[in-house]
């Protein structure tokens, strides 16, 4: 895996990040974001524009967020909640759209304030 998003993500969703990724591999859930770690291209676009920083690399991620690794994975190699398969590799977020579903550990996190 290369990059990962991880809990300041949740319930914020800002998109900066999809808007400046080259090769759409951040996929929209319905409360956090999740980068396809087969279809990233490393590039780091994306970890800057984060407002919340939320985005790591793989090796550098907070030991209170490692967890997120296999999560961020998890969101597109299990059959999630409401789903009849994995969303799997696509091959761009922009052709299936958001996805009204979360990894249970996203799912399961308490609701921020709006």
């Amino acid at each position: 895996m290369t990059y990962v998003i991880a809990e300041p993500c949740i319930d914020v969703k800002d998109r900066a990040c999809v808007d400046e990724c080259p090769v759409d591999c951040i996929y929209e859930g319905e409360r956090s974001l999740y980068i396809q770690p087969d279809e990233c291209i490393d590039c780091g676009a994306c970890e800057p524009v984060c407002p919340v920083q939320a985005i790591f690399y793989d090796d550098d991620l907070p030991p209170e967020w490692v967890k997120f690794r296999e999560d961020n994975a998890r969101f597109f190699s299990e059959t999630l909640p409401g789903r009849d398969e994995p969303v799997g590799a696509p091959g761009g977020a922009a052709k299936i759209g958001p996805i009204p579903a979360d990894t249970p550990l996203v799912a399961a996190h308490p609701l921020r304030p709006s």
